[in-house]
């Protein structure tokens, strides 16, 4: 767990701490000829070495620095393919992710594997997912008919409302799971400021009410979901 940890702690310091942007500017332009590509993969080596403190591991670190050049070389190119630049971001540090871990575990790696899946709280992974997008969905179901009658006169971010939902449940979840029920009252606190100038500006009695009974019924979830964990 230790060269794990300080592996993910040399990639989080050489993909995020020590990257300026203009490094990034340059590998994107100029891809496989960008000198920067070269010394990121080179200060990720370094770094490693540094944190590992250890010579017997520089095959290990040597493996880390070259997958790390062909996943970054493939980001460069395949990030035009995406509308959203996020997506090859995330493919691409959850590739570096996995090469640590095989790294990092490669003497037991598929045993490994086996003990941390056994290990996991399932209620715990099903309880988080249900209060994810299964019940933004049921809440949507639940609401269809009110937010039919519902005219809105501004423009808000798409699915802003059910990403907001979704991040509420999750600390509720946490705030329940770790005992602090009064934490909940202040997220409810916190939002009804938010939403306060939203609702006087629109002075709009329906919309009013339906984010009330939104927004009850979201902690609802969340909190009946962290009661049944719980129990």
């Amino acid at each position: 767990m230790l060269i794990f940890t300080k592996l993910l702690l040399a990639h989080l310091i050489g993909d995020f701490l020590v990257q300026p942007k203009r490094w990034i500017v340059h590998k994107e332009a100029n891809k496989v000829r960008s000198k920067y590509l070269y010394i990121h993969v080179l200060l990720h080596f370094v770094l490693t070495m540094m944190l590992l403190w250890d010579l017997k591991y520089w095959k290990l670190v040597l493996i880390i620095a070259v997958s790390h050049f062909i996943i970054d070389l493939a980001k460069l190119y395949t990030t035009p393919l995406f509308r959203l630049r996020s997506i090859p971001f995330f493919i691409d540090q959850v590739l570096h992710l996995a090469v640590l871990y095989a790294v990092a575990y490669y003497g037991n790696l598929v045993g490994h594997t086996i003990a941390l899946f056994e290990k996991l709280d399932w209620p715990l992974v099903t309880a988080i997912v249900f209060v994810t997008f299964p019940a933004a969905i049921i809440m949507g179901k639940l609401l269809e008919a009110m937010g039919e009658k519902i005219e809105l006169d501004h423009k808000s971010l798409p699915n802003a409302g059910k990403y907001i939902g979704i991040i509420e449940r999750l600390f509720v979840l946490m705030f329940i799971i770790l005992g602090r029920w009064e934490a909940i009252g202040l997220l409810i606190g916190a939002k009804s400021v938010f939403r306060f100038n939203d609702l006087k500006e629109s002075n709009n009695r329906k919309l009013t009410e339906y984010i009330l009974i939104g927004t009850l019924m979201s902690f609802g979830l969340a909190i009946v979901t962290g009661i049944i964990y719980r129990g």
